[in-house]
């Protein structure tokens, strides 16, 4: 992931850039580089090279979630957050799958500003406006989740 991107994403939303969830040793999130996917967690972390924050969701139904996670393989990456448009960015993917987070709506802001310098010019660059108060997802609002656990950093 772009460092620019991962840090605009993180002022944003708070502390977390990315989401996915773990079946039976693979990872599936959906990522700029491969669109919804399912990918072994070793190559995951060799290309990505951030730190891995692991949460549980103890009442889950692996069977239901797992079919779920498998329907999406092959979508393309949501590049302009919108929704309902047949593509997914991390966190909408997984609470599409995982329907036990609340739909808010997105900000972009940074600090200083609604509307942060990096998202203004990604979103000239894409010709649409900025989805501000669209709703949507995003990794830190997920992590937040009362029904999930956090567990602990992975270490590798």
């Amino acid at each position: 992931m772009n460092q620019t991107y991962q840090k605009a994403i993180i002022e944003t939303t708070e502390k977390y850039s990315h989401v996915g969830i773990y079946f039976d040793g693979m990872l599936y999130h959906a990522s700029r580089k491969r669109g919804v996917a399912k990918q072994n967690p070793e190559e995951y972390l060799a290309e990505e090279k951030h730190e891995v924050f692991i949460y549980r969701y103890p009442e889950i139904d692996a069977e239901i979630i797992r079919e779920r996670a498998e329907r999406y393989l092959g979508c393309k990456y949501n590049h302009s957050f919108y929704p309902d448009n047949g593509k997914f960015y991390c966190s909408q993917y997984i609470s599409e799958i995982l329907l036990i987070f609340d739909i808010i709506p997105m900000k972009f802001g940074d600090s200083e500003n609604e509307i942060s310098d990096y998202w203004k010019k990604y979103y000239e660059e894409l010709r649409v406006p900025v989805p501000v108060g669209k709703p949507g997802t995003n990794p830190g609002q997920l992590a937040k989740s009362e029904w999930l656990k956090y567990v602990g950093k992975f270490d590798g």
